[in-house]
């Protein structure tokens, strides 16, 4: 999740709200209260409404005015808009990152890998997924790059968390193995170009997806 570090009032609630929508506990369209969550989390509506416009920001919720804000819907415009931002940044960061990246990371990115292979559920696979990408993009040594990625990925596993939600099954990750091996052999435009399909892929419409590969 985008902020990870921040361990302010406002960087609390906003990874614990974005984590429980895209969890799917609030349903699109429901309505976020400033005061509901200003008395859960012990604060001021200040921080609350820091929070909410970091939530829209990453495209969890949208400000109406008069009607205040609310969990986001998606649309599948949405979601491939999503992915194709996601693969030209992630790319552009891979690239950058590419010649940094040592045997000592790729072999821990390799078991980061193995564990979103056996996830015994789709939260547990979301975190291994996203510590994948995240551990061979950051060596690109580009911060504010790396903060738009966060929060594309936000908006991008709300996606995948209700469409795997219902009927989960670990699935192999053929395009992580894929990356891995091509910067092995510093092929990093073979890496790059695989990234590019695999983030991708999350803009593919339902029924066309095989199991064996997983979006990003």
């Amino acid at each position: 999740m985008a902020h990870d570090k921040d361990d302010t009032i406002t960087g609390r609630i906003t990874r614990a709200l974005a984590e429980r929508i895209i969890a799917g506990e609030f349903a699109p369209g429901s309505k976020l209260r400033q005061d509901h969550f200003a008395e859960e989390f012990g604060a001021s509506h200040v921080p609350v409404r820091e929070a909410f416009r970091r939530l829209e920001a990453q495209g969890l919720v949208v400000s109406e005015p008069r009607r205040g804000v609310r969990v986001a819907s998606f649309d599948i415009a949405e979601v491939r808009e999503v992915a194709e931002m996601r693969a030209a940044l992630e790319v552009l960061a891979l690239r950058h990152a590419a010649p940094h990246l040592t045997g000592a990371i790729l072999n821990e990115a390799e078991a980061i890998n193995r564990a979103g292979e056996n996830a015994p559920d789709v939260r547990a696979w979301e975190e291994a997924n996203r510590a994948f990408h995240r551990l061979i993009l950051a060596p690109c040594g580009m911060p504010r790059l790396m903060t738009a990625i966060d929060d594309l990925h936000a908006a991008s596993a709300r996606f995948l968390f209700s469409g795997f939600r219902m009927e989960w099954e670990a699935p192999t990750d053929q395009d992580h193995r894929a990356i891995l091996k091509a910067l092995r052999e510093r092929q990093f435009d073979v890496a790059a170009a695989t990234l590019a399909r695999h983030v991708k892929w999350i803009g593919t419409p339902p029924g066309t997806k095989t199991r064996s590969r997983t979006a990003s």
